[in-house]
């Protein structure tokens, strides 16, 4: 599927526009991007960036919610969002011959929400998180952000707490909006069959003048290995390691990427054979890694029977110690290298794909690198550059855990075999 190069045009207001026209598509996959989401928040706004993202579909003084549905499921569109911990992200998915009636009703919902039957929404969201709090293997990794990044709001679930959602004001709820949703925070990306100086004509006529962009909370300073622990009577102990990662546009974002596939994120990986293939100690076990603006972080995953939780915790930290002892060997990189690019390579098969990496590098200030750009970069990873960031960022004793599951004490009296830092007594 061939794609001509990305083009990227900031407008006087501040408002970026960046497209990769693919003219052997009939589609065209179209995101606004804004720069907001849960390290925005204080701790009595918890949840309001995501709170808002589903307000965005609850209609405008042109559209109501009933007529944004039946206006996308019309074109036979897809319409979605996303919060995150940086960013809020809305699009949609459509023939070509659409875009002007797309953009519209994406545009207004974006930039011009009404706030109409809040209540109803509000209730949506607050099952949201009880559905959340239900499901273990999701909410370890929010304790364990919280144990890594501490009180900083990286530390905290994006999706917020219900005690904010059940009782947060219109008003505010609007002040949110209006003060990051600003010129200078939005993206406009799109990738499919289009002309991009098309795109920016549209862009141009819906958006106004550019008040300043509000800051982001400040990186978080190290708080050291920490353990956290959330109480709750399942069939499974969830549990994770981790510990600060790399910022998003850090060069070494590609070694990291690799290193990552090496150690969980295959099913040829060293924990996947050694914890599930090997020994059958789990159904689920995996690595990954987050990049955020100026910091980040890495993690590892095990959901296990409280049987298992102890052999578990050994085998991995039997695995890390050989990651900083042994590193990695030169079969080992080359498969996990070939396998990163070519998930890249048909990823990028999807208009929807490209949109997001346009949208998110953009926003980010991260360089939109070629397909042959990025294949080059993993091309250049060499096995010093895995072995290095192995041994900074996966050295157990600077590892923080969580874990969820009943009894505390075992989980922490597991850890033994990872760290005796993380074993100590609460």
């Amino acid at each position: 599927m061939t794609a001509e190069p990305a083009r990227l045009t900031t407008l006087d207001s501040g408002v970026r526009v960046v497209t990769e026209a693919m003219p052997s598509v009939r589609s065209i996959a179209l995101g606004f991007w804004i720069r907001a989401g849960s390290r925005d928040e204080g701790g009595e706004q918890a949840g309001i960036s995501h709170f808002l993202e589903h307000l965005l579909f609850k209609g405008t003084e042109r559209f109501s919610s009933l007529q944004i549905d039946e206006l996308f499921d019309a074109m036979g569109a897809e319409v979605n969002a996303g919060t995150g911990k940086e960013t809020t992200s809305v699009y949609s998915r459509f023939l070509d011959v659409h875009l002007e009636r797309a953009f519209d009703v994406l545009q207004d919902m974006v930039l011009r929400p009404a706030y109409p039957d809040i209540d109803s929404e509000r209730q949506v969201v607050i099952e949201e998180i009880a559905m959340y709090e239900d499901e273990p293997s999701d909410k370890v990794h929010d304790v364990l952000a919280g144990a890594i990044f501490g009180d900083h709001p990286l530390g905290r679930p994006v999706i917020g707490r219900a005690e904010v959602i059940s009782s947060v004001p219109v008003p505010q709820i609007a002040k949110w909006h209006d003060g990051r949703y600003v010129p200078g925070n939005v993206v406009v990306a799109a990738a499919g069959n289009l002309e991009h100086d098309r795109i920016v004509e549209l862009v141009d006529a819906a958006v106004g003048t550019a008040p300043p962009a509000p800051a982001q909370a400040a990186v978080p300073g190290p708080i050291g290995p920490a353990v956290r622990f959330h109480v709750k009577e399942t069939e499974q102990y969830h549990l994770a390691l981790g510990g600060p990662g790399i910022a998003r546009g850090d060069d070494r974002r590609f070694a990291l990427r690799v290193l990552d596939t090496i150690l969980g994120g295959s099913t040829s990986s060293r924990l996947f054979q050694e914890v599930r293939e090997k020994r059958g100690l789990a159904y689920s076990v995996f690595s990954y890694a987050s990049q955020y603006v100026d910091t980040g972080q890495v993690a590892l995953y095990v959901g296990t029977r409280p049987d298992n939780v102890r052999d578990a915790m050994e085998v991995i930290g039997t695995e890390l110690r050989r990651l900083q002892e042994d590193g990695v060997s030169a079969g080992e990189l080359e498969r996990a290298r070939d396998n990163v690019k070519g998930r890249t390579v048909l990823s990028m098969e999807s208009s929807a794909t490209r949109m997001n990496r346009l949208g998110s590098s953009v926003l980010m200030g991260v360089p939109v690198l070629t397909v042959d750009e990025v294949l080059a970069r993993f091309d250049a990873v060499t096995l010093q550059d895995v072995m290095d960031l192995g041994r900074e960022l996966w050295v157990p004793e600077r590892l923080s855990a969580a874990g969820v599951g009943g009894d505390e004490a075992m989980f922490r009296s597991a850890l033994e075999s990872v760290s005796p830092v993380l074993a100590a007594p609460a």
